[in-house]
């Protein structure tokens, strides 16, 4: 497959600019970028008139289910969907069964991807309260971070012993990502809608059971773990209002903490329960409208940095069960772009802070080697969106192994012309290359 293109008459939207420019790609690098370049002879030319021209997304935040759950969803199915939605690379969490808890374990993980996955990959080591010794022993450079469940999960993966969470906001040797939300909080609150609706618990009830006061209340602690040991923190799918004053606005270059929402916190309210029900439960849970104006605009601020995921896909079978059963999470990654971008059609975002929240910031957050902007010498991770044809989801389109998404039905005022992995054509507008794989993610710790 040729790794070798020129992409001419684009708009490159990169680091707080746009312009109108060519782009040529060689050996899967970003070769050149200049007003006006010429095709050399047999080199392949992709005519970018009208389109935007776009560094990845990289998604640092997807439940892909491999290994231990592949009935719903697998490396090979997923890292496809995240071609044709524009993410060219994906960090993955650790609650897989086996947990990715231990260097195998872990390096089980990227083994696998490297056989199966279109897109660049990367793989978290989770906390549990007895893996301290290989949290310690971790390299920084196999990880992205660690990832801590200051929440509840699955298996062994809630970490709620104060010493062992201490000991790791001590000593870990990359970011620590948390998932916050208070356990005892939901629990009470879970048991006291059990008493009044008995196993009949409805959806609009999800959001007060897992409420915005235990997301605080746990945010507010591990930021006061990560002030106490100066930790590199991030705390992922911020979905109150309540908890944007904890961050600060502006530049993600030089935080010590910095904050992350999803594409559904930007998109869905607790309005939509009554249509979707559990097909939009997800934890954290998705809150009021005022919640997600509010996101939106911290969002615009910087005071919350990246934007991504959290892709958690389930079968529509098991998100038909009653509350107790239905597990939480939602498929995201095909059409998590364009629902960003409706945000900059809706005037709520510019263009460049998207671009930057969902490319630039999670590069330089997780130090991720030459990838997530438009320079010369970086990986030609690209996507092309067509600002002016309008995509409506439809059920029978959907990539991920699941075979839906809460967007069905919804049209978006974007499409995605074209992705690129490392120079790869992975994504054509209407198919994916299934010979293209990706690349392990390195890191420059």
């Amino acid at each position: 497959m040729s790794t070798d293109w020129l992409i001419k008459n684009a708009e490159l939207v990169n680091e707080g600019r746009r312009w109108h420019a060519d782009l040529r790609v060689k050996h899967g690098r970003i070769d050149a970028i200049s007003d006006s370049l010429n095709a050399r002879p047999g080199e392949p030319v992709i005519d970018a008139t009208g389109l935007w021209l776009l560094p990845g997304m990289i998604d640092d935040q997807v439940h892909f289910r491999e290994p231990g759950l592949t009935h719903k969803a697998d490396i090979a199915h997923e890292s496809r969907a995240c071609a044709a939605g524009g993410i060219t690379s994906f960090m993955e969490m650790p609650n897989t069964k086996p947990p990715a808890l231990d260097r195998d374990s872990l390096e089980a993980k990227y083994a696998r991807a490297a056989e199966t996955s279109a897109t660049n990959y990367a793989f978290y080591l989770g906390a549990s309260n007895d893996n301290l010794q290989a949290i310690r022993a971790l390299d920084p450079k196999a990880a992205p971070g660690i990832k801590v469940f200051m929440g509840a999960s699955t298996g062994n993966m809630l970490v709620d012993n104060p010493d062992t969470l201490d000991g790791i906001f001590r000593e870990a040797p990359t970011p620590i990502i948390t998932h916050c939300e208070d356990t005892p909080m939901i629990d009470a609150l879970h048991a006291k809608a059990r008493e009044q609706y008995g196993e009949n618990i409805p959806a609009r009830e999800h959001p007060l059971i897992r409420s915005r006061e235990a997301c605080i209340k746990s945010t507010r602690l591990a930021i006061a773990l990560a002030r106490k040991h100066g930790t590199r923190l991030h705390v992922l799918h911020i979905s109150t209002a309540d908890e944007l004053a904890l961050f600060q606005p502006g530049p993600i270059k030089g935080k010590q903490i910095t904050a992350e929402t999803c594409v559904h916190f930007l998109h869905f309210s607790d309005a939509d329960y009554e249509q979707l029900g559990f097909l939009i439960k997800c934890n954290p849970a998705i809150k009021t409208a005022a919640d997600r104006e509010a996101i939106i605009k911290a969002v615009a601020e910087s005071r919350i940095d990246v934007l991504a995921t959290d892709h958690a896909p389930h079968l529509l079978e098991e998100k038909a069960q009653a509350y107790d059963k239905a597990p939480s999470g939602l498929p995201l990654v095909q059409f998590a772009l364009q629902a960003a971008l409706q945000r900059v059609t809706e005037g709520k975002l510019t263009l460049e802070r998207v671009v930057e929240a969902v490319s630039h910031a999670p590069a330089t957050l997780f130090s991720v080697h030459e990838r997530g902007f438009l320079r010369e010498g970086y990986a030609a991770d690209l996507v092309l969106v067509d600002p002016r044809k309008p995509h409506s989801v439809r059920r029978e389109e959907v990539l991920s192994k699941c075979g839906w998404s809460p967007f069905e039905g919804h049209t978006f005022q974007h499409s995605i012309a074209a992705t690129f992995v490392n120079g790869q054509h992975v994504w054509d507008g209407l198919r994916v290359d299934e010979s293209v794989r990706g690349e392990r993610l390195t890191f420059d710790r």
